[in-house]
């Protein structure tokens, strides 16, 4: 069955080179593309023109990669592309991804567009945890990550919840901790809100300077044996070949600088390192399958040859390259600057935008406020009039009241003189009947009887009198309440009655001086509201998350308040 199926593929392999043309799919780490290509074409012929369409100039740094029998190898640049055993499948696919890696990435990369697929990839990488990263550099990791993607952090944008869908740790640092995914986000944008002011290259190649310090970066680790059996791993990188134990890739046992490597062979699946001192130590391993001593090969030619040529002198179209990459970056980096400066007036002319319609709408309701006190003033006004012609004439009829009262007054008083007199009167006549009587008595000393009798009448006489005094002034004392209360009840009526109205005309007099102070009061009310208010969520606030609007606002606030205070001082001196 297998031979059938060998067959069966190699009969398709014959089928597609006898056509035309056959479709590739290329798999870059943002996109992907289909193209045509030529039977005759080779792995060259098929790199350039992926370089071309990405604008790709700093080509030695990435290959086409593909999976054949599990395992993965690199599409040849010499050979033609059918007679090389890739997948036999339409289209082939191809991922275009970065092969070589360089010693520093701040002075090698150049372009871009070279920049922008080393940060995918990396980050792939380490988030799949083909790089280790410790939880620390990978919080670091993540804000730069976010930054490339987001811009300058924002508040306002950037709301807690933001990063829910992104995939920014690997798994084993989040399950490493007790620690929920809002505590990440939050540690991750209190971070990110520290990168202000970077452009997206920037943040991408921060990311990759940290990066480039990992210990696993950059390495392809393959799986050897030395000639005891003893399983290995073999790392090669930019800067040479490094011997690991299976179970440690981040400390090597021994490393062989690509300066200090005379020779590197294999036969069949024997690999030969030759140091370059005469009393070194040829180094031997067993690789598993020789597909992967190829491969093996492959890496280490590739990397030793940039490793030299990284100590040679720039050749004059890498000159020209890297003038052409900081002339273009220096003018994105002016383009960026004005774009902030730009972004920066526009805020602040939808701040002045802003705070022009706050004052108008204040004056709108300001002037809708004078109009009503203005309507009131005036309806008050007329009251005012028109209760002050009542007065007036509830004066006149007062005063003439009061005259009448007077008279009254008057006449009580004439009457009252006139009892006072009669009962003088009476009172004479009954002292001289007394007189009288004590005469008689000591006239008639013989008329004992008689006058026993006579002393007898004489007392009945004054009991008599007694009562009848008693009596007259009990009805003379009726007869001056029942004509004084009248009067006097009517005087302390319209007395009251002025005593209201003089009342009442005072405090509409005050109404307008009132709705003034309500006013005052009212304005006044309003800004300790919003004073309490302030004080009140005060406590909430979060510093680092401050805006520059937010600090020129309490900067505002902060200097009124200090004129109104400095005002109210030199009133009240």
């Amino acid at each position: 069955m297998a031979s059938a199926l060998a067959a069966k593929m190699g009969f398709n392999s014959l089928l597609r080179k006898q056509a035309r043309n056959f479709r590739v799919r290329i798999c870059t780490m943002e996109s992907e593309e289909e193209f045509n290509c030529e039977v005759k074409w080779k792995g060259k012929d098929l790199f350039d023109l992926v370089c071309r369409s990405l604008g790709l100039w700093e080509t030695w740094f990435f290959g086409l990669q593909y999976t054949i029998k599990d395992t993965v190898a690199w599409l040849k640049m010499e050979k033609k592309i059918l007679d090389q055993e890739v997948p036999n499948e339409e289209p082939i696919t191809f991922f275009f991804l970065v092969k070589f890696y360089p010693e520093n990435i701040e002075e090698e990369l150049v372009q871009e567009i070279t920049q922008r697929l080393f940060f995918l990839q990396v980050k792939k990488k380490i988030l799949e945890e083909e790089i280790h990263c410790p939880p620390e550099a990978s919080v670091l990791l993540a804000s730069y990550a976010v930054h490339a993607k987001y811009g300058d952090y924002d508040p306002n944008v950037h709301e807690p919840g933001f990063l829910a869908e992104e995939e920014l740790l690997p798994k084993r640092v989040i399950n490493l901790y007790q620690m929920t995914a809002e505590m990440w986000e939050e540690r991750i944008t209190v971070c990110y809100a520290e990168h202000r002011g970077r452009t997206r290259d920037e943040a991408e190649m921060e990311y990759l300077k940290i990066a480039q310090d990992l210990d696993m970066y950059g390495i392809n680790y393959f799986l050897i044996r030395n000639k005891k059996g003893t399983g290995l791993l073999l790392g090669v990188d930019a800067l040479g070949l490094h011997i690991y134990e299976p179970e440690n890739k981040l400390t090597p046992k021994c490393s062989f600088p690509w300066n200090e490597i005379r020779n590197i062979s294999y036969s069949d699946k024997e690999f030969t390192i030759k140091p370059v001192g005469k009393k070194s130590n040829t180094f031997k391993f067993i690789s598993s399958r020789l597909r992967v001593n190829k491969l093996i090969l492959q890496l280490c030619i590739g990397n030793h040859d940039l490793f030299m040529r990284r100590r040679q002198v720039d050749s004059l179209e890498i000159q020209q390259l890297k003038a052409q990459a900081k002339k273009e970056r220096a003018r994105k980096q002016a383009e960026w600057q004005r774009l902030q400066r730009e972004k920066k007036l526009r805020k602040e002319a939808e701040r002045a935008r802003a705070e022009m319609e706050r004052k108008l709408i204040q004056l709108q309701e300001e002037a809708h406020m004078a109009s009503e006190a203005l309507l009131r003033s005036e309806q008050t006004a007329d009251l005012l009039a028109e209760k002050a012609q009542i007065a007036e004439e509830e004066a006149k009829l007062l005063a003439q009241k009061a005259a009448e009262v007077e008279t009254e007054m008057q006449r009580i008083k004439v009457t009252a003189m006139r009892g006072q007199e009669e009962r003088r009167l009476m009172e004479q006549k009954m002292l001289e009947a007394e007189m009288r009587a004590l005469k008689e008595s000591e006239e008639s000393e013989r008329r004992t009887k008689e006058a026993e009798q006579l002393k007898q009448d004489l007392q009945e006489a004054r009991e008599s009198e007694r009562r009848a005094r008693n009596k007259l002034l009990e009805i003379t004392s009726k007869a001056i309440n029942a004509v004084a209360q009248p009067h006097a009840d009517i005087y302390s009526r319209e007395n009251l009655s002025f005593d209201f109205k003089d009342t009442d005309m005072k405090r509409l007099s005050m109404e307008i001086e009132k709705e003034k102070v309500e006013y005052m009061e009212k304005s006044k009310h309003l800004q300790e509201q919003l004073n309490e208010l302030k004080t009140e969520i005060e406590s909430l606030k979060l510093k680092e998350r401050e805006t520059p609007l937010d600090i020129i606002h309490n900067q505002n606030t902060d200097f009124d308040f200090a004129m109104e205070q400095n005002a109210n001082s030199d009133e009240f001196c």
